[in-house]
């Protein structure tokens, strides 16, 4: 019998269930239909629920029994198999034009190097990767998006970039992450884009969603220079197919 899924308590008022212990396309679609389900049937005990690569957290009424909450988990987890799941709610694909040129690439040659490509191959494969949000995490709106070939499969870097800006497109481990704001990584920028990511004032503030298509389209500098002009930064959103 399989060790997986996970059920595990997080802090005083929260539950964990978790479907691997590392990255896997099945995993992150569990963990996202798991929430789907759980927040479709409004439990009055949870305040809210969030997903991390192969987990599902939900926080919890903290007078709420844990054990009786608990022992629903259990049953309505153990119910069906999440990883043969299909993906929930809407499906989007969103388009967001990127620069791949050398001053808004700076680590590009040295990824694609890694990555056994060359500069032309690396720009190709990023623009055309099947790619998803798997998460939103470390910043307001910040995704992780995933999963590359295995020969992206490259580590981090061994001293940090000082600052990358937001709309900065990262790589590492089969991931991307696209900035938010403007930050120190030890990730390797691949790309600029004009994103804007996080916005507290609209009626949904976070531009991705976990499950969304993405796909990163080339573009030059000049072309980036008008976008960074523009509030929408040049993104498509249309149903995926």
């Amino acid at each position: 019998m399989s060790d997986w899924p996970r059920i595990a308590p997080a802090g005083v008022d929260g539950m964990v269930v978790s479907f691997a212990p590392r990255l896997s396309e099945p995993a992150n679609r569990a963990a996202l239909a798991l929430r789907a389900a759980i927040e479709e049937a409004r439990w009055p005990e949870v305040r809210e629920t969030a997903v991390s690569l192969v987990s599902t957290y939900l926080r919890l009424d903290p007078l709420a029994d844990p054990a009786g909450l608990e022992e629903r988990l259990r049953r309505v987890v153990g119910a069906r198999d999440w990883t043969a799941e299909p993906l929930p709610g809407e499906h989007r694909l969103i388009r967001i034009p990127t620069c791949y040129e050398a001053d808004h690439a700076p680590q590009l040659d040295e990824a694609a190097e890694i990555a056994g490509l060359t500069r032309a191959q690396a720009v190709e494969a990023l623009a055309t990767a099947p790619l998803r949000v798997l998460t939103i995490g470390f910043a307001p709106g910040q995704p992780y998006i995933g999963e590359l070939p295995v020969g992206w499969d490259i580590p981090r870097l061994r001293q940090l970039t000082p600052r990358v800006n937001a709309g900065a497109l990262t790589v590492a481990i089969r991931q991307l992450v696209l900035f938010a704001v403007a930050a120190q990584t030890g990730w390797r920028q691949v790309g600029q884009t004009a994103a804007r990511l996080f916005d507290p004032a609209a009626a949904q503030p976070f531009l991705l969603r976990p499950g969304d298509s993405v796909a990163f389209p080339p573009i030059g500098a000049d072309r980036l220079a008008d976008l960074m002009r523009d509030p929408g930064g040049g993104i498509s959103i249309e149903p995926a197919a």
